[in-house]
């Protein structure tokens, strides 16, 4: 459980250090509040307290309501709120996550955890359910370690698969406008289609919902290769068309718009970049051991006619999936060094980045946890588009064709 104090000194962008220096106290004294060795002050909290309520993002009251489940950082959320809604219920399990998400998101309400533990009583009535169920049981990976394992996948997996279940009894429950589902490609093609047949059958013929979906490639916004299907439904027949879409190219925007330009044109930022011209810490640099181990287990690969292998990439390029796994070794997703012998990882500010999430998007935990949190997210212009065309469906106003969605992206 992470303490009050923490979630309000993130919510206010203050460092330990600054915040050290600001109230007077020794960092060791800020620390032990922070880590709960011992209680802060209440004179300290109050501070912290009325700090954090002046540099939340307030969301303006919004012509409708919605829910986030499954909300990971927040990814889905940004796209509501984007267009005028108002988040008035969270639900995330993990409590890292969940530090992300209050440093970025001031509701004044706790997130609500382990969703199956929740009773559709508990939620509030709202206009818009928007949740990325887990993934793990129908993605590709998921299934073929599952499989491996000799561990059952999919609607069979009481861990994860069933969780589609508890949307379907919410959705029962409350009977919301409408709803945006997000989940990997492979879920359409997962046990020869029967499982999206099932989800299909259970969204439109047992609760009456209008059905609309699609596989998107955020390669459309940012570069990477990143396919995902997008439930959209409604309770009432709507003329929501997926070619009111406006999508760019796919591959038109490159690596060079997330990567750090490391010649002082961006502020350094500890502990990613340091010096004057905000260079990329060594320590993202690969070590010989690990840079020769990826190597040999490519050119194995190669040699079986495999197609494993590290992915290398350059300012003009674009990558591959970001993915929760890239904490491990970073090999699907490495950069280019101009002088160095060793490729390095990218930093959590250019995962973020790749994500679409701005720079002024708070990253409170550690590295393994950033590189987590960003690769279970989702593309965050992608569903900001997506929310946009659902709009005029959810309120009953009428967008105009060249209105685009006040968003920031890096």
């Amino acid at each position: 459980m992470q303490t009050e104090f923490r979630i309000l000194r993130c919510r206010t962008g203050l460092s330990t250090e600054a915040l050290a220096e600001k109230l007077g106290y020794s960092e060791r004294e800020v620390f032990r509040w922070e880590s709960g060795q011992i209680k802060p002050k209440k004179v300290v909290l109050n501070w912290l307290r009325e700090r954090a309520g002046a540099s939340s993002q307030e969301v303006s009251g919004g012509g409708f309501t919605f829910i986030d489940l499954f909300a990971g950082i927040g990814g889905l959320r940004r796209a509501f709120d984007g267009i005028g809604g108002r988040c008035i219920f969270t639900s995330e399990w993990d409590k890292y996550a969940q530090l992300t998400y209050q440093s970025n998101y001031t509701d004044n309400r706790p997130i609500a955890g382990d969703i199956t533990k929740i009773d559709v009583d508990e939620i509030p009535e709202h206009d818009v359910l928007v949740g990325g169920f887990p993934c793990q049981p129908f993605s590709i990976a998921g299934v073929s370690k599952k499989n491996a394992l000799g561990r059952k996948h999919g609607f069979l997996d009481e861990a994860q698969g069933t969780l589609f279940f508890d949307v379907a009894r919410i959705l029962k429950g409350h009977r919301p406008r409408a709803f945006l589902l997000e989940n990997v490609k492979n879920l359409v093609s997962h046990d020869k289609g029967r499982t999206f047949d099932l989800i299909r059958r259970i969204l439109e013929k047992d609760l009456g919902y209008d059905l609309h979906f699609r596989i998107l490639n955020a390669r459309h916004f940012l570069p990477q290769n990143r396919q995902r299907i997008v439930l959209v439904g409604f309770r009432e027949k709507s003329g929501f068309d997926w070619a009111d879409l406006r999508l760019p190219p796919e591959g038109e925007t490159l690596m060079r718009s997330v990567l750090h330009p490391e010649n002082g044109s961006e502020a350094a930022e500890s502990h990613y970049t340091e010096g004057e011209h905000a260079k990329v810490s060594a320590k993202y640099t690969l070590s010989d051991h690990l840079w020769k181990y990826l190597r040999d287990y490519s050119a194995k690969h190669r040699a079986a006619g495999n197609g494993f292998g590290f992915g290398l990439v350059g300012p003009d390029d674009t990558c591959r999936t970001l993915s929760a796994r890239y904490y491990k070794d970073g090999s699907e997703i490495l950069v280019r060094q101009k002088g160095r012998k060793n490729p390095r990882r990218l930093t959590p500010r250019e995962c973020a980045r790749l994500m679409g999430f701005p720079d002024t998007f708070r990253i409170p935990v550690s590295d393994t946890q950033a590189y987590k949190q960003f690769g279970n997210s989702v593309a965050v212009p992608v569903f900001d588009e997506v929310a946009r065309i659902m709009r005029p469906h959810i309120t009953g106003e009428t967008v105009p064709k060249d209105e685009v969605p006040a968003q920031e992206y890096a």
